[in-house]
Protein backbone atom coordinates (compact mmCIF):
# COMPACT_ATOMS: atom_id res chain seq x y z
CA UNK A 1 0.00 0.00 0.00
CA UNK A 2 1.51 3.32 -1.11
CA UNK A 3 0.25 6.33 1.51
CA UNK A 4 1.16 8.78 -1.06
CA UNK A 5 -1.70 11.69 -1.12
CA UNK A 6 -4.00 9.76 1.29
CA UNK A 7 -3.22 10.49 4.92
CA UNK A 8 -3.07 14.01 6.37
CA UNK A 9 -2.16 12.82 10.18
CA UNK A 10 -0.90 9.95 11.50
CA UNK A 11 -1.80 8.19 15.22
CA UNK A 12 0.44 5.34 17.29
CA UNK A 13 -0.23 3.76 19.78
CA UNK A 14 2.12 1.49 22.48
CA UNK A 15 2.54 0.48 25.76
CA UNK A 16 5.14 -2.46 26.91
CA UNK A 17 8.06 -2.41 24.25
CA UNK A 18 6.99 0.75 22.73
CA UNK A 19 10.27 2.79 23.02
CA UNK A 20 12.18 -0.03 21.24
CA UNK A 21 9.19 -0.03 18.38
CA UNK A 22 8.94 3.35 17.81
CA UNK A 23 12.91 3.60 17.64
CA UNK A 24 12.13 1.49 13.85
CA UNK A 25 9.61 3.34 12.86
CA UNK A 26 10.23 7.16 13.39
CA UNK A 27 13.49 7.74 12.05
CA UNK A 28 12.08 6.26 9.19
CA UNK A 29 9.84 9.18 8.81
CA UNK A 30 11.29 11.47 5.97
CA UNK A 31 12.41 15.17 6.49
CA UNK A 32 9.60 17.57 4.95
CA UNK A 33 7.09 15.29 6.08
CA UNK A 34 3.71 17.12 5.78
CA UNK A 35 1.14 14.82 7.99
CA UNK A 36 1.70 15.34 11.72
CA UNK A 37 2.36 12.34 13.99
CA UNK A 38 0.54 11.96 17.83
CA UNK A 39 1.83 9.15 19.89
CA UNK A 40 0.62 7.47 23.22
CA UNK A 41 2.81 5.16 24.80
CA UNK A 42 2.39 4.26 28.41
CA UNK A 43 5.09 5.02 30.46
CA UNK A 44 4.76 4.61 34.26
CA UNK A 45 3.06 7.92 35.57
CA UNK A 46 5.38 8.98 38.24
CA UNK A 47 8.51 9.68 36.46
CA UNK A 48 9.05 12.69 34.01
CA UNK A 49 9.41 11.78 30.09
CA UNK A 50 12.31 11.09 28.46
CA UNK A 51 10.91 10.57 24.81
CA UNK A 52 11.71 13.45 23.26
CA UNK A 53 15.21 13.41 24.52
CA UNK A 54 15.19 9.53 23.44
CA UNK A 55 13.77 10.08 19.75
CA UNK A 56 14.82 14.06 18.86
CA UNK A 57 18.55 13.26 17.73
CA UNK A 58 16.94 10.29 15.61
CA UNK A 59 14.45 11.64 13.94
CA UNK A 60 14.52 13.80 10.83
CA UNK A 61 11.74 15.85 11.91
CA UNK A 62 11.32 18.24 15.23
CA UNK A 63 10.20 15.94 18.33
CA UNK A 64 7.94 17.57 20.80
CA UNK A 65 6.56 17.44 23.68
CA UNK A 66 2.22 18.22 23.17
CA UNK A 67 0.97 20.81 25.09
CA UNK A 68 -2.73 22.39 25.29
CA UNK A 69 -4.02 24.32 23.13
CA UNK A 70 -1.39 23.94 20.97
CA UNK A 71 -1.93 24.46 17.44
CA UNK A 72 -1.23 20.99 15.27
CA UNK A 73 2.02 21.83 13.00
CA UNK A 74 2.71 19.89 9.83
CA UNK A 75 5.63 17.20 10.07
CA UNK A 76 5.53 17.03 13.77
CA UNK A 77 5.72 14.04 16.02
CA UNK A 78 3.94 14.86 19.34
CA UNK A 79 4.34 12.50 22.55
CA UNK A 80 1.18 12.48 24.91
CA UNK A 81 2.98 14.40 28.04
CA UNK A 82 2.80 11.92 31.71
CA UNK A 83 -0.32 11.15 32.98
CA UNK A 84 -2.65 13.46 30.59
CA UNK A 85 -4.70 12.35 28.07
CA UNK A 86 -3.82 13.86 24.44
CA UNK A 87 -6.84 14.62 22.29
CA UNK A 88 -7.11 16.63 18.49
CA UNK A 89 -10.15 18.83 18.42
CA UNK A 90 -10.89 21.07 15.62
CA UNK A 91 -8.56 23.83 14.08
CA UNK A 92 -6.93 21.34 14.52
CA UNK A 93 -4.93 21.68 17.85
CA UNK A 94 -3.96 19.73 20.84
CA UNK A 95 -5.70 19.61 24.25
CA UNK A 96 -4.61 17.54 26.90
CA UNK A 97 -6.91 15.99 29.54
CA UNK A 98 -6.75 14.64 33.33
CA UNK A 99 -9.77 13.14 32.78
CA UNK A 100 -9.74 9.30 34.34
CA UNK A 101 -7.92 6.56 33.16
CA UNK A 102 -8.95 4.43 30.32
CA UNK A 103 -7.87 0.61 30.76
CA UNK A 104 -5.85 1.55 33.84
CA UNK A 105 -4.15 4.06 31.26
CA UNK A 106 -3.31 7.99 31.24
CA UNK A 107 -2.61 8.71 28.25
CA UNK A 108 -4.57 6.51 26.85
CA UNK A 109 -4.44 5.42 23.24
CA UNK A 110 -8.06 5.06 22.82
CA UNK A 111 -8.74 8.81 23.88
CA UNK A 112 -6.17 10.18 21.40
CA UNK A 113 -7.59 7.96 18.17
CA UNK A 114 -11.15 8.62 18.83
CA UNK A 115 -10.59 12.45 19.13
CA UNK A 116 -8.29 11.83 15.74
CA UNK A 117 -10.94 9.86 13.88
CA UNK A 118 -13.32 12.57 14.70
CA UNK A 119 -11.15 15.01 12.81
CA UNK A 120 -9.34 13.42 10.24
CA UNK A 121 -11.73 11.31 9.16
CA UNK A 122 -10.65 8.85 6.77
CA UNK A 123 -7.41 11.14 5.91
CA UNK A 124 -6.15 9.66 9.09
CA UNK A 125 -3.51 6.68 9.75
CA UNK A 126 -4.16 4.61 12.88
CA UNK A 127 -1.15 1.79 13.90
CA UNK A 128 -0.96 -0.06 16.98
CA UNK A 129 2.33 -1.46 18.31
CA UNK A 130 3.09 -3.75 21.24
CA UNK A 131 2.14 -3.98 24.24
CA UNK A 132 0.31 -5.67 27.39
CA UNK A 133 -3.34 -4.47 27.87
CA UNK A 134 -6.20 -4.03 25.36
CA UNK A 135 -6.10 0.11 25.27
CA UNK A 136 -6.04 1.29 21.82
CA UNK A 137 -8.93 -1.83 20.25
CA UNK A 138 -11.47 0.67 20.43
CA UNK A 139 -9.34 3.79 19.06
CA UNK A 140 -8.21 1.82 16.14
CA UNK A 141 -12.19 0.59 15.29
CA UNK A 142 -12.54 4.22 15.45
CA UNK A 143 -10.05 4.59 12.42
CA UNK A 144 -11.18 1.94 10.91
CA UNK A 145 -15.58 3.08 11.33
CA UNK A 146 -14.13 6.77 10.23
CA UNK A 147 -12.63 5.14 7.09
CA UNK A 148 -9.39 5.89 7.74
CA UNK A 149 -6.13 3.31 7.62
CA UNK A 150 -5.56 0.97 9.74
CA UNK A 151 -2.10 -1.01 10.47
CA UNK A 152 -1.40 -3.39 13.31
CA UNK A 153 2.44 -4.74 14.17
CA UNK A 154 1.97 -8.41 13.37
CA UNK A 155 1.42 -9.48 16.29
CA UNK A 156 3.71 -12.80 16.47
CA UNK A 157 6.50 -9.78 16.33
CA UNK A 158 5.67 -8.01 19.33
CA UNK A 159 7.49 -7.92 22.67
CA UNK A 160 3.69 -7.68 23.89
CA UNK A 161 1.19 -8.90 21.56
CA UNK A 162 -1.80 -8.45 23.65
CA UNK A 163 -2.42 -4.92 22.58
CA UNK A 164 -2.51 -6.10 18.53
CA UNK A 165 -4.34 -8.45 18.95
CA UNK A 166 -7.14 -7.14 20.73
CA UNK A 167 -7.41 -4.57 18.18
CA UNK A 168 -7.30 -7.43 15.38
CA UNK A 169 -10.41 -8.69 17.54
CA UNK A 170 -12.41 -6.18 17.14
CA UNK A 171 -11.84 -4.99 13.52
CA UNK A 172 -9.68 -6.50 10.51
CA UNK A 173 -6.59 -3.91 10.22
CA UNK A 174 -5.96 -3.10 6.61
CA UNK A 175 -2.19 -4.22 7.24
CA UNK A 176 -0.70 -6.42 9.78
CA UNK A 177 3.12 -5.92 9.50
CA UNK A 178 6.46 -6.24 10.91
CA UNK A 179 8.18 -2.93 12.40
CA UNK A 180 10.14 -2.57 8.83
CA UNK A 181 7.25 -3.25 6.92
CA UNK A 182 5.13 -0.48 8.92
CA UNK A 183 8.36 1.93 8.50
CA UNK A 184 8.73 1.29 4.62
CA UNK A 185 5.05 2.21 4.59
CA UNK A 186 5.78 5.65 6.37
CA UNK A 187 8.06 6.63 4.09
CA UNK A 188 5.68 6.46 1.30
CA UNK A 189 3.51 9.41 3.25
CA UNK A 190 3.59 12.93 1.69
CA UNK A 191 6.23 15.62 2.16
CA UNK A 192 6.12 19.32 1.36
CA UNK A 193 3.96 22.38 2.15
CA UNK A 194 0.47 21.17 0.46
CA UNK A 195 -2.00 22.15 3.05
CA UNK A 196 -3.85 19.76 5.49
CA UNK A 197 -7.40 19.04 5.19
CA UNK A 198 -9.81 18.41 7.97
CA UNK A 199 -13.22 17.51 6.59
Amino acid sequence: MNLAGRIDAVVIGASAGGIEALTVLLPALARGLRPPVFIVLHLPRDRPSVLVDIFARRCAVPVREAEDKEAVAPGTIYFAPNDYHLLVDPGPQLALSADDPVHYSRPSVDVLFESAADIYRDRLLGIILTGANEDGASGLAAVHDAGGVTMVQRPDTALAPHMALSALKLRPADCVLTLNEIAGMLQTLDAGPTPMRTN
